[in-house]
């Protein structure tokens, strides 16, 4: 079968297909043909071993498709049922093993392609807006990168939660995207000469001199400042991501200083650690989108073969919504 293979760590220029034996489903293991496979930046993070990988290895990491074959003890899941899963490692690829106890069936009325780009993100703006800051009607947000993956699906969830959401993005086309999703408000950073010292201001003059409740932060570096000096007493800064890079060596005493602040970094392997949990979330999920109150943007699909155009999308900031990779 065909793999995408980061041969060393580096840019996306070391992403390069290659190919490898089909593998074979061991005990608890189902063998699964991919119809695609989601981007994210985990996935950059660890082709570049910002997150520690051996070398080479096949990326990524979530996907959908349709079960070819089970191992020994799998008895929930059957040839020909479709599934998606955010954790398997080497979904770059035409096929791929994925554990029966973290994958997720897909329900009848989601596309795989949907369903491919539902998991990481989608269970990523839930376990933020469920548990790590349980947003709760009343609640003002600042979300960064509010028109990307995560920003359209948190967006759409906080709102629905009956939170104000003020968005930052970088342009007049995601900020259209960002108010569809239900932004109340949106700041474009790239109208800012100094975001770390405007941001706050524009947030509080937004929030009658309070500030947000909480700030979801995926961009990272970029922001981080702007972010934590954005929040209301006793305010929450949630960094789930590094997209501008990872934030320097950081003084506990600012929170203090700043108004009894509180700082977190999540992780989704801590909000889905058990089955029950993971299915939990992605059933919310499925059942919105089948309803149709939850829209999940596929923006981009590139050929397995364009890996690296796919990541240097990403790492750039050209992308709104979800890319998937398709075999």
């Amino acid at each position: 079968m065909r793999a995408i293979h980061a041969t060393v760590a580096g840019g996306p220029e070391v992403l390069s297909v290659v190919d490898v034996p089909a593998p074979e489903p061991g005990p608890g293991e189902l063998l699964v043909d991919v119809a695609a496979a989601g981007v994210n930046f985990i996935d950059t993070y660890k082709r570049s071993n910002v997150y520690p990988m051996p070398f080479p290895h096949i990326a990524g990491e979530e996907g959908a498709g349709t079960v070819r074959a089970v191992g020994e003890g799998v008895t929930e899941l059957s040839p020909g049922d479709r599934v998606a899963w955010a954790s398997a490692p080497g979904s770059y690829a035409e096929q791929v093993l994925v554990r029966a106890d973290v994958a997720l069936p897909v329900p009848a009325g989601v596309d795989l392609d949907t369903a491919a780009a539902l998991p990481l993100q989608g269970m990523t703006a839930h376990y933020l807006v469920a548990s790590t800051f349980p947003v709760q009607p009343g609640h003002t947000v600042l979300l960064t990168a509010a028109a990307g993956g995560v920003g359209l699906l948190l967006t759409q969830l906080a709102t629905a939660r009956g939170a104000r959401v003020i968005g930052l993005v970088g342009s007049a086309e995601k900020e259209a995207l960002a108010r569809g999703a239900g932004a109340a408000e949106v700041i474009r950073y790239t109208e800012l000469d100094d975001l770390t010292t405007e941001l706050p201001a524009l947030v509080r003059d937004l929030t009658e001199g309070v500030g947000v409740d909480v700030a979801y932060d995926g961009v990272g570096k970029d922001t981080f400042d702007a972010s934590l000096a954005s929040l209301r007493r006793r305010g929450m800064l949630v960094l789930f991501g590094g997209a501008s890079g990872q934030v320097p060596p950081f003084d506990p005493q600012r929170l203090n200083a700043a108004g009894s602040l509180f700082l977190t970094r999540p992780k989704m392997a801590d909000y889905t650690a058990e089955k029950a949990e993971t299915r939990w979330r992605a059933g919310e999920l499925f059942d919105a989108v089948a309803a149709g109150t939850l829209d999940v943007r596929v923006e981009a699909r590139y050929p397995l073969a364009e890996a690296a155009r796919a990541h240097e999308a990403l790492e750039g900031r050209a992308t709104t919504g979800k890319v998937l990779l398709v075999p």
